[in-house]
C-alpha cells in the first residue's frame, strides 16, 4: 500500500509538471492580453486540483490495469495453444482464418470503449443541441462505435497477416475523399471530428495494448513495426461510418417525403 501511494505521488508530480505549461499560458493571456480579473478564481483553482488528481489516478490506472489487461487478452487469444486446431495430437499450421476470436474481441473492445468514451458523449450532446435534434446522441455514438470496431478488427487482421499499414490507410482515405463528395454537407465536419474524439482516454490504452500484445505473440511480428497503427484505424473508420450514417438517414428521409407526397395523389385517384 505504501509503495502504491509513493508511486501515486510520483505520478502526481509528473502530472503537475506536464500541466504547468497550460496553466502558465492561461495566466499570461489572462494577465497581459485580456487584462481582466478571473471570475470564480477559487472554483477554478479547486477544479484544477481535481483535474491533476484525476489525471494522476487515471495514468496510474492505465499502468496498473488497462495496459496489462489489453496485452494479456491479446496474448491469450493469439496464443497458438489456444487457437490451433489439433488432429490426433498433431498441430495444424495456422493462417489468418484461425484468429477469428482475435477479430471478434477487437470488434467488441472497439465498440464498447467508444460507447464509454466521454469525449464522444460530449461531442454528441453538442451536436444534438446545435442541430435541433437532427443528429441524435445515440445515433452518432453508435455510428462512431461501429466505425471504430470495424477499424480495429481490420487493424488486428493487418497485424495477423503482416500486411503493410500504408496500404489500408491510403485506400481508406481515398474512400473518405470520394465519400465526402456525396455525403450531406452538414455532417462532414462532424464526421472528421468524430475520428479524433475516438482516440482519447478510454479507447487508446486498450487498443494500443491490444496491438502490442498481438505483435508480441504472433510469430514473425515486430511490436515496433506491427504493434502500432491500430489507433490510425480507430481514427479513420469512424469518419466513414458517420458519413454513411448521415447518407442512410438522408436516403430514408427522402423516401419518407416521397411517400407522404404520393399518398394524396393516390387518394385523389381513388386508389
Amino acid at each position: 500500500m505504501i509503495a502504491l501511494l509513493l508511486e501515486f505521488i510520483e505520478v502526481l508530480g509528473e502530472t503537475v509538471r506536464d500541466v504547468m505549461p497550460i496553466i502558465a499560458i492561461l495566466f499570461v493571456f489572462q494577465a497581459f492580453v485580456i487584462r481582466k480579473p478571473v471570475k470564480n478564481l477559487k472554483n477554478i483553482v479547486i477544479g484544477f486540483v481535481y483535474v491533476l488528481i484525476g489525471l494522476a489516478l487515471f495514468l496510474l490506472g492505465l499502468e496498473k490495469a488497462l495496459f496489462p489487461l489489453g496485452k494479456l487478452m491479446a496474448n491469450q487469444l493469439s496464443n497458438p495453444e489456444f487457437i490451433a486446431d489439433r488432429v490426433n495430437g498433431v498441430a495444424i499450421a495456422l493462417d489468418w482464418t484461425n484468429y477469428y476470436w482475435v477479430y471478434l474481441f477487437a470488434f467488441a473492445i472497439g465498440f464498447s470503449t467508444t460507447i464509454a468514451e466521454p469525449s464522444l458523449l460530449a461531442v454528441a450532446i453538442k451536436a444534438q443541441e446545435i442541430s435541433g435534434g437532427a443528429i441524435r446522441i445515440w445515433g452518432l455514438r453508435i455510428a462512431v462505435a461501429i466505425g471504430v470496431a470495424v477499424g480495429i478488427s481490420l487493424g488486428a487482421y493487418r497485424i495477423v497477416t503482416g500486411t503493410p499499414l500504408h496500404y489500408f490507410i491510403i485506400v481508406g482515405y481515398i474512400f473518405v475523399v470520394v465519400q465526402t463528395w456525396f455525403a450531406p454537407r452538414m455532417i462532414i465536419p462532424l464526421a472528421y471530428d468524430s475520428g479524433g474524439v475516438t482516440t482519447s482516454t478510454v479507447t487508446v490504452p486498450l487498443v494500443a495494448a491490444l496491438g502490442l500484445g498481438l505483435a508480441d505473440t504472433i510469430p514473425g511480428r515486430s511490436p515496433l513495426l506491427d504493434g502500432f497503427g491500430l489507433i490510425a484505424f480507430a481514427s479513420l473508420f469512424p469518419i466513414i461510418s458517420v458519413m454513411a450514417y448521415a447518407q442512410i438517414s438522408e436516403y430514408r428521409s427522402r423516401r419518407a417525403r416521397k411517400r407522404s407526397l404520393s399518398e394524396p395523389q393516390k387518394h385523389a385517384k381513388g386508389e
